[in-house]
C-alpha cells in the first residue's frame, strides 16, 4: 500500500479513528491493534512476505528471552551470531542470491569453465532491508546489555512491523522506539497538527518533485546518445532531486504518520545538499542509515581510532557496503567506493568534522565561501548519483562519456520548464527552514502566512500529482 495512493488515503483515516476512539482504553489491546494493522498493510502488496516478517520477528523476540537468561559470554555469543546469521540470511538469499550466482558464472566463464548454476525465481520481500536492519539493532544492543529485553511478544512484533516505517524507514533503534510501545498513548493536538503538516510536505515532495523529477529524468537515462551534454547534466541534476524528493518525502509521510498516533520517530534527512563537505552531507543523508552502519560496523572495526591503514580499511568498508546494502548491483558498489573516495581526504586530514552546525546559522543568506563549498559537495554527489541511477556500470561511463561528446539537441519539453520553479519553491523553503527537524513549520500560530502557504503546497499537489498510476518509492527496491 502506497503512501500517495487512493487505497491509504482510505486506510489511514480509518486507522486513525479506531485507534483513539475504539481501542484507546487499553494499552495491550491497541498496541495488537496496530500489530494487526501494520500486517494488514504490509500484506497489502503480497501475503506471503508476512511470513517472512513474522518469521524474522519470532527469531529475534526468542534470542533477546535467551540472552536474559545467560551471563556467559560464549552462549551470548552464540546466540547473538544465530540472529545475525539468521537475518543476514534470509536477507542474502532474497536480496543477493542472483547477484552471487550471476557473477560466478561470468568469473568462470571467463577462464574457459561453465557452470550450471541456476538463478532464482523469487520476488524481493518489500522493505526486508529496513526490518531487518531494525531487528538486528534489537539483539546487538540485548547483547551488549544496552537494552533490557522485552517479555512483551505483542510490543516486540508491532516495534518490527510498525506500518508508518516499515518498508522504507527511517531505520529506528530498539531503544528509542520499542519503549514507547510500553507507555500509555495520549493524543496531542499540537502533535496531530505537526504531524499532518509533515505528511504534506512529504507527498508534495514525493508527487510534486520526486515523480515529475522522474519523467525528465527517465527519459534521458534511456538514451542518453539522443541529447546533448547541458541536457545530461541537467537530467543528472534531475535525478539528484528526484531520489531527494521521493526518499525524505517518504521519511517525512512516515515520521507525520507516526505523530498522529503519538510516536516519535528519528530524523532521517537534514537539509542534505545545504551540506558544505561529503562528510556533513552523510551526516545529513538517510541519518538512520548511516548511524546504524556507524554504531554497529564501523566503529567494531575500531572506527578512526587507529593508525592511518585501519582509516582507509575502515572508510572503504563502511561505505562499500553501504552501497550493495542499496542494492546487488556493481554500480550500487561503486557508488560507494566513489563516495569513500569523497569522504578519505577530509578523514585523513582530520577535517570530516568542521561542519557540525547549520549552513549560515546566524545569517539569512550564506557567504561567498559557503555556496562555493555547498555547490562543490552538491557536485560530487550528482556525479556519483549517475551511478546509482545508471542500469550497468557501462552505462553510467557512457552516460559521463555523452556528457563531454554528445552534441545532439537539448530536451526543451514543459516538464522540465516546469520544474524550475517547483525546485525553486523546495529549495527556497527547505533553506529558510533548515534549523528546523522538519520543513513546513513557519509557526504553530494560525496566521494568513501560514494558510496561503498550506493552501499553495495542496494546489501544487493537486495541480503536479499523479493520482491515476501513483509512482512506488524508489527505496522499495531496497
Amino acid at each position: 500500500m502506497l503512501f500517495n495512493s487512493f487505497e491509504y488515503l482510505i486506510f489511514l483515516p480509518i486507522t486513525f479513528i479506531l485507534y483513539w476512539f475504539v481501542f484507546n482504553r487499553n494499552l495491550k489491546l491497541q498496541n495488537l491493534y496496530l500489530l494487526v494493522i501494520s500486517y494488514i498493510f504490509y500484506g497489502w502488496w503480497d501475503w506471503r512476505f508476512l511470513t517472512l516478517i513474522a518469521f524474522s520477528s519470532l527469531v529475534d523476540y526468542n534470542i533477546g528471552l535467551q540472552l536474559d537468561k545467560t551471563e556467559k559470554l560464549k552462549q551470548r555469543k552464540q546466540l547473538l551470531f544465530i540472529s545475525i546469521l539468521v537475518n543476514l540470511g534470509l536477507l542474502g538469499y532474497f536480496k543477493y542470491y542472483n547477484f552471487f550466482i550471476d557473477n560466478f558464472k561470468i568469473a568462470f566463464e571467463s577462464i574457459g569453465i561453465q557452470m550450471e548454476l541456476s538463478s532464482l525465481q523469487v520476488i524481493l520481500p518489500v522493505g526486508i532491508s529496513f526490518y531487518t536492519f531494525q531487528t538486528m539493532s534489537y539483539t546487538i544492543d540485548v547483547y551488549r546489555k544496552k537494552l533490557e529485553p522485552t517479555h512483551n511478544a505483542i510490543q516486540f512484533f508491532a516495534y518490527v512491523s510498525f506500518f508508518p516505517q516499515l518498508v522504507a524507514g527511517p531505520i529506528e533503534r530498539a531503544k528509542h522506539l520499542l519503549p514507547q510501545f510500553s507507555k500509555r498513548r495520549y493524543f496531542d493536538t499540537v502533535l496531530a497538527k505537526d504531524g499532518l503538516r509533515q505528511i504534506l510536505w512529504g507527498l508534495f515532495k514525493k508527487m510534486v518533485i520526486a515523480d515529475n523529477c522522474a519523467i525528465f529524468v527517465n527519459q534521458i537515462f534511456e538514451a542518453p546518445q539522443d541529447y546533448n551534454g547541458i541536457t545530461l547534466v541537467f537530467g543528472a541534476v534531475m535525478f539528484a532531486f528526484q531520489i531527494y524528493g521521493d526518499f525524505s518525502g517518504y521519511s517525512d509521510m512516515a515520521i507525520g504518520t507516526a505523530k498522529l498516533f503519538g510516536f516519535d520517530l528519528m530524523q532521517n534527512f537534514a537539509t542534505p545538499y545545504f551540506s558544505r563537505d561529503i562528510a556533513e552531507f552523510w551526516r545529513r543523508w538517510h541519518i538512520s542509515l548511516s548511524t546504524w552502519f556507524r554504531d554497529y560496523l564501523y566503529i567494531p572495526l575500531g572506527g578512526s581510532r587507529g593508525g592511518v591503514w585501519m582509516k582507509v580499511r575502515n572508510t572503504f568498508i563502511i561505505f562499500l557496503v553501504s552501497g550493495f546494502w542499496h542494492g546487488a548491483n556493481w554500480t550500487f558498489i561503486v557508488w560507494g567506493f566513489l563516495n569513500a573516495l569523497y569522504f578519505l581526504p577530509i578523514l585523513l586530514t582530520n577535517n570530516n568534522r568542521n561542519h557540525l552546525d547549520i549552513v549560515a546559522a546566524n545569517t539569512i543568506f550564506p557567504s561567498i565561501k559557503e555556496l562555493f563549498l555547498m555547490a562543490t559537495t552538491f557536485t560530487l554527489t550528482t556525479i556519483a548519483w549517475v551511478f546509482f541511477r545508471a542500469n550497468s556500470i557501462s552505462d553510467a561511463f557512457n552516460y559521463y562519456k555523452e556528457i563531454v561528446s554528445s552534441d545532439n539537441g537539448f530536451l526543451g519539453n514543459i516538464e522540465f520548464i516546469r520544474m524550475l520553479p517547483i525546485l525553486f519553491i523546495l529549495i527556497l523553503i527547505e533553506w529558510f527552514q533548515r534549523k528546523e527537524s522538519q520543513s513546513l513549520i513557519f509557526s504553530n500560530k494560525f496566521n494568513w502566512f501560514n494558510i496561503m502557504m498550506i493552501v499553495v503546497i495542496i494546489i501544487l499537489i493537486v495541480w503536479c500529482g499523479n493520482f491515476l498510476e501513483p509512482q512506488e518509492f524508489i527505496y522499495f527496491d531496497f
